[in-house]
């Protein structure tokens, strides 16, 4: 018998449990709840996902609204400064692979790979009092990331009720990305990214925009699945995620990315087997990121997203999702980039 449930393995496949950019958004990446999207069957065995998610974050936001780069300088989140840097872009693209094995009704392991491909630009650092010649196209400096992300591997044990429709996922995410920065004194500590174009040229990326944050972190979840008519189903979610040790640990080079809470809960529509319209709420908060390496004024936040979208069987075994993610509230602390939407196409098949 197909049964639903979730194992709570959440789109959050930015490397380094969607690594907020520093100066960037709180929520870099997408917070989908992918297995909500597909449903699983409780038969043993392999079961392979793979998606790709888009994420353009060119809005600059402050709280809950808009912000200019004046604000930026001469209202700054850390005035001690005497200024702030000027975000102009990051867009980020995600192709995740997840395999999960499922030994029998109440337990399975799940394998998360990400492999992140980012572009971000900056006007730098700009001091007070603002002129419209710091956010000159001439200041402009370009960084380019491309490689595999952080890992993630997950167990979750769905045995309470003889249903199989709540549950807990207990699992970690491993320093499997690229990491590093650039202490005060311009020293170079991990693998970073460096700047290819503009007056920053060689210097290292944001340590938060790096392709991991160089830290295992302990996740913790529960889900719960339940029919609510004849046609529609429910679902809810949770997910906790937090640093436990961290390879940029030494004084003055120090980088703990903050710790991160999602939600999520829709309805799934299912009159017709063949397709499934439905929709998500997806909130998450992070906490700000701590350490020498960190942007501690411009990481921490709190965002939900509408999450309409649909999936469809290709052949018996192959189903195809697609999903566009609409912000509703954000309250970002300090000056970050926002996205206006972000949209995931994936495909999923047992093996």
């Amino acid at each position: 018998m197909i049964t639903r449930y979730w194992t709570l393995v959440f789109g959050l496949l930015v490397l380094g449990s969607l690594p907020p950019a520093a100066h960037a958004c709180a929520t870099c990446g997408c917070t989908l709840s992918t297995d909500a999207a597909t449903g699983y069957s409780t038969a043993s065995g392999w079961r392979i996902n793979a998606d790709y998610t888009y994420v353009d974050q060119n809005q600059l936001r402050h709280g809950s609204n808009k912000a200019t780069p004046e604000q930026v300088v001469n209202l700054p989140a850390a005035p001690s400064l005497g200024g702030g840097e000027i975000e102009k872009g990051t867009t980020s693209r995600y192709i995740n692979v997840l395999a999960t094995y499922h030994f029998n009704a109440d337990w399975g392991v799940a394998f998360l790979m990400p492999y992140v491909v980012r572009d971000h630009a900056t006007y730098g650092v700009q001091l007070q009092p603002y002129t419209s010649a710091e956010s000159a196209p001439g200041q402009i400096s370009g960084a380019h990331v491309a490689g595999v992300g952080d890992a993630k591997f997950l167990a979750s044990y769905q045995g309470f009720l003889p249903t199989h429709n709540l549950g807990v996922q207990f699992g970690v995410k491993l320093p499997t990305g690229h990491y590093g920065g650039e202490t005060a004194d311009g020293h170079f500590v991990g693998h970073p990214t460096t700047f290819n174009t503009g007056t920053g040229l060689g210097q290292a990326l944001d340590t938060n925009l790096q392709a991991g944050t160089g830290s295992t972190d302990l996740i913790a979840g529960a889900y719960y699945f339940q029919p609510i008519s004849q046609n529609f189903d429910a679902f809810v979610n949770g997910q906790f995620q937090a640093a436990i040790s961290q390879h940029l640990d030494n004084t003055g080079a120090d980088y703990r990315p903050g710790n991160l809470t999602t939600i999520s809960f829709g309805l799934r529509y299912e009159a017709h087997m063949d397709w499934v319209p439905q929709v998500q709420i997806n909130w998450l908060h992070k906490s700000a990121d701590q350490g020498a390496l960190a942007d501690v004024f411009d990481t921490e936040g709190t965002v939900a997203y509408l999450s309409p979208g649909i999936s469809g069987s290709i052949t018996k075994d192959l189903q195809l999702y697609v999903f566009v993610q609409a912000p509703i509230y954000s309250h970002l602390q300090g000056y970050q980039l926002f996205p206006g939407w972000t949209g995931t196409v994936g495909v999923s098949m047992p093996l």
